[in-house]
């Protein structure tokens, strides 16, 4: 993985300069909830990191907390090799309990500074006072930028009439090859304001459509032809360019979990996928997007 691997561009921020990540990152989502052993979870962070999947993302949500004390376990010791995204509840979003929520998520991840503060979800909280608040974060050097998640076209074009909405960094939604409703709206609307979105659960959240994506013989006919499995083709449909120029930065950046060391070692790899038109072509008619709006699909 010597050549230059797909990113995506983080925009340049009030006192932050535009940044580069790798495409694919880290997810968190039922860590620290023991399901596996807890330094199996954090082995496997830190295989990510060595990889150079360096954004682990988390969530107050995620285990009550436990994952990110897994996360903050983890990243000891290597805290500049790790750029960590978490989230913030839309109840724990006001002027005032924004920043005492911040203060308990960095206590648990035991570090300085979050990277990207999250709202998890459009709430009650206007989202003028949450803004308010993230900036009051930032100008504390409690976190580096802040975006939103769960967030469909509509509550975007909403969020364009705040002053603040220049500094949102991201959008941090469900998608995957069996979800692409965001790609009729909310994708391109953050192609237009040159933000990139970040995919969670990019290989489905289990169920008949995780096992209709990972059997489809579609998929693992296109997996054969890269000398891959059907996971890898699915995370490299997810990066794939929307642009000619193979340097570019992607629009989205994929943020699946694994908890297991061959598993974080697959999804590094299927940062050297390049899907061509005649696979694309394949999985859009296998898959195909809808042609008008629909619902913000939400786990």
């Amino acid at each position: 993985m010597s050549r230059m691997l797909p990113q995506i561009l983080l925009p340049e921020s009030q006192n932050e300069p535009s940044l580069t990540l790798p495409a694919v990152g880290q997810g968190t989502w039922y860590m620290g909830e023991n399901l596996v052993p807890r330094q199996q979870e954090k082995d496997a962070l830190r295989y990510g990191l060595d990889l150079g999947l360096s954004l682990i993302d988390t969530a107050e949500m995620y285990g009550d907390g436990g994952a990110e004390q897994v996360v903050g376990e983890a990243i000891r010791g290597r805290r500049d090799d790790a750029f960590v995204v978490s989230k913030v509840y839309p109840w724990n979003a006001a002027r005032e309990s924004a920043i005492a929520a911040c203060e308990r998520s960095l206590e648990r991840l035991d570090i300085d500074t979050i990277d990207l503060y999250l709202l998890h979800w459009p709430g009650s909280i206007p989202l003028e006072e949450t803004f308010e608040a993230f900036e009051r974060l930032r100008d504390q050097g409690k976190i580096r930028r802040f975006g939103v998640s769960n967030f469909d076209a509509g509550s975007l074009r909403a969020m364009d009439a705040l002053p603040a909405a220049s500094e949102c960094a991201t959008n941090q939604v469900l998608y995957h090859l069996g979800s692409r409703g965001i790609e009729v709206d909310v994708l391109p609307w953050m192609q237009d304001h040159h933000r990139p979105v970040m995919a969670y659960c990019p290989l489905a959240q289990g169920g008949r459509l995780r096992s209709k994506l990972l059997s489809s013989s579609v998929v693992n006919e296109i997996a054969d032809k890269h000398g891959a499995n059907a996971a890898q083709v699915l995370l490299a449909w997810v990066i794939r360019p929307t642009s000619s120029n193979p340097g570019a930065p992607r629009p989205v950046v994929a943020i699946p979990k694994a908890s297991t060391l061959a598993h974080v070692k697959a999804n590094a790899e299927a940062l050297t996928i390049d899907l061509d038109a005649e696979d694309l072509t394949r999985l859009d008619n296998a898959f195909p997007a809808p042609r008008e709006p629909v619902s913000l699909d939400i786990i």
